[in-house]
């Protein structure tokens, strides 16, 4: 506020609290209040000072608050880095589904800093690797494999890995997001992971797993499905457990009998006309959009709860 304040602009603060728990109905009509109170208007602007959810409600205020005005993205989590701030997806939570209620709007000006990401727990550092491994996984092979040979370097938050593995990730989203501002083909790939993932936050409790705890799951949820599938060798889907292990992930998922996770991804936004569409990887680099008119069957088929996964 006192970098803002000193260049001109007049500046209030909003705060929120942290996690998907709170990212809500309730809390983004508390952001309109607080607008509202301080008098803003449609010259007004936001700035998202914060993580992933701080990043989706700031947005979403912002696309909706007297129809629209400007905001800034400032993400001081690596999941936002990558993420969740480049791309213009904005977003609260539903009982009923994550990310539900939401808008496409661009910000005007993303801002990244690493230094912010020294204030992370350790946890909260590593949850947003997995964001990082998914391009490797669905777009870039020899990115895939600089991680599999730097991770330990990353993971001791080096700068200059840090540097590349935060401007290669956002090189790709910017690349899919140019091509399909608003997910109507190529962008549905960025969901790698997310729809199992998806279910697992929900059925869990919003706020039990961190969103890259969830996603980290649902990747090798989805690359052992590609396996079954003929998409990728077995060699692939250990390669990602393994780089996934060596970040620190939990990759077993909750125990909920699979009708109930194929009843939260067949109310996933990737749904169309009763079709449940999920995303592979075709290989290690490349990607397949795969129809399952039959979920339920097909993930029945997939080992869960297998050993391997308890590494």
């Amino acid at each position: 506020m006192f970098s803002l304040s000193t260049a001109g602009f007049v500046a209030e603060l909003i705060e929120v609290a942290d996690g998907e728990n709170f990212k809500t109905a309730a809390t983004l009509n508390d952001i309109y209040t607080k607008l509202l109170e301080f008098g803003c208007d449609r010259s007004s602007g936001i700035v998202a000072l914060g993580g992933g959810v701080v990043g989706d409600m700031a947005g979403f205020a912002a696309a909706t608050f007297m129809r629209g005005i400007q905001f800034a993205q400032v993400p001081t989590t690596l999941l936002a880095q990558v993420d969740s701030s480049v791309g213009g997806k904005t977003a609260i939570n539903h009982p009923l589904g994550k990310n539900m209620i939401g808008a496409f709007y661009q910000p005007r000006y993303v801002l990244i800093d690493v230094a912010t990401l020294a204030t992370l727990t350790e946890r909260d550092f590593i949850a947003g690797l997995a964001e990082v491994i998914k391009y490797g996984m669905i777009y870039d092979g020899d990115f895939f494999s600089w991680l599999e040979e730097n991770i330990a370097v990353l993971l001791s938050q080096d700068r200059e890995a840090l540097v590349y593995a935060i401007t290669r990730s956002c090189q790709i989203k910017a690349q899919i997001v140019e091509q399909d501002e608003t997910e109507n083909s190529i962008r549905a790939i960025l969901n790698y992971g997310h729809t199992f993932g998806h279910a697992v936050e929900q059925l869990s409790g919003y706020g039990t797993f961190l969103h890259g705890e969830a996603v980290a799951i649902g990747m090798v949820v989805a690359a052992k499905l590609s396996c079954q599938l003929g998409r990728c060798s077995i060699d692939d889907v250990n390669r990602l457990i393994t780089l996934l292990c060596n970040c620190g992930f939990v990759l077993k998922p909750p125990r909920f009998e699979i009708d109930k996770y194929v009843a939260v991804m067949c109310r996933d936004k990737k749904v169309k006309d009763g079709v449940l569409n999920v995303v592979l990887n075709y290989g290690i680099g490349n990607y397949e959009i795969r129809s399952l008119s039959n979920p339920l069957k097909t993930f029945s088929q997939i080992e869960l709860y297998a050993g391997m996964l308890n590494k």
